[in-house]
């Protein structure tokens, strides 16, 4: 296993071993021990997925303390482009963000702590989306905020996307009042 560090402090690229052959692949989804030798001390208490249509946009979406989640995010199937936005008052990074193409070719799995907005666009049908998270959902905690927000300038190569009533009226990021402090 491989983890990469990003600009943005917290977040994290994890490139699993895969073990490939005329059969197929393996590799470890994840492994406690492994992950806490990478300096990645976390415990995950629900798992998620969501199949999606190509073009859908989900997000972009987080829990607000003590809610607060942080995500093991990958794909089953097919691919995304996924999105990581900083949200932590006190960060250097705050109002940045990070994107990324995660795909069941490359494997990739993205690491996003409390403290972000997250979100991704499908690139193929019947893509299935994979989240690890260390907290369980809780509503009266969710938060949201534009997806086409100008302020955060994110390239989500795509005019219009399929969302969700509820993304279609999240506020935008200077309506933002960020519970998250460092």
């Amino acid at each position: 296993m491989e983890v990469e560090k990003l600009e943005i402090e917290g977040l994290l690229i994890i490139r699993p071993t895969v073990y490939e052959d005329d059969r197929g692949y393996f590799f470890e989804a994840f492994n406690a021990a492994k992950f806490k030798e990478a300096g990645l001390e976390v415990e995950f208490v629900q798992d998620n997925l969501s199949k999606s249509s190509r073009n859908v946009l989900r997000g972009l979406h987080f829990q607000n303390p003590p809610f607060a989640q942080g995500k093991l995010v990958s794909v089953i199937r097919g691919s995304v482009l996924d999105v990581a936005v900083d949200i932590r008052k006190n960060s250097p990074t705050y109002g940045q963000h990070y994107s990324i193409v995660l795909s069941e070719k490359n494997k990739i799995q993205f690491y996003l702590p409390p403290g972000f907005a997250h979100g991704f666009k499908t690139l193929e049908d019947n893509t299935v989306f994979s989240y690890k998270c260390t907290e369980g959902y809780n509503k009266n905690s969710e938060g949201s905020i534009k997806w086409n927000d100008k302020q955060l300038a994110i390239d989500w190569d795509t005019e219009k996307p399929i969302i969700s009533e509820k993304d279609q009226i999240a506020p935008s990021f200077q309506e933002l009042n960020s519970q998250f402090i460092d």
